[in-house]
């Protein structure tokens, strides 16, 4: 799943996201890309899930398109 964060600006930001989506699946594949504003997210755990996390590590994602 793939979120656009607009507020990812750089690698510690990109460092928070991940670590705010290994908090709900320790096992998630995350690749966070500040230049695009983009993260990928590989799991089996609810999209909503994320969201909820990244909203609370102060990185809403945007709405879906």
């Amino acid at each position: 799943m793939q979120f656009h964060v607009q507020n990812m600006t750089c690698g510690g930001c990109a460092k928070s996201i991940t670590k705010a989506v290994q908090s709900i699946d320790p096992n998630a594949k995350v690749t966070a890309d500040p230049t695009s504003r983009k993260v990928e997210v590989t799991s089996d755990r609810p999209r909503a899930v994320f969201e909820a996390a990244l909203k609370d590590a102060g990185y809403p994602p945007a709405p879906a398109a």
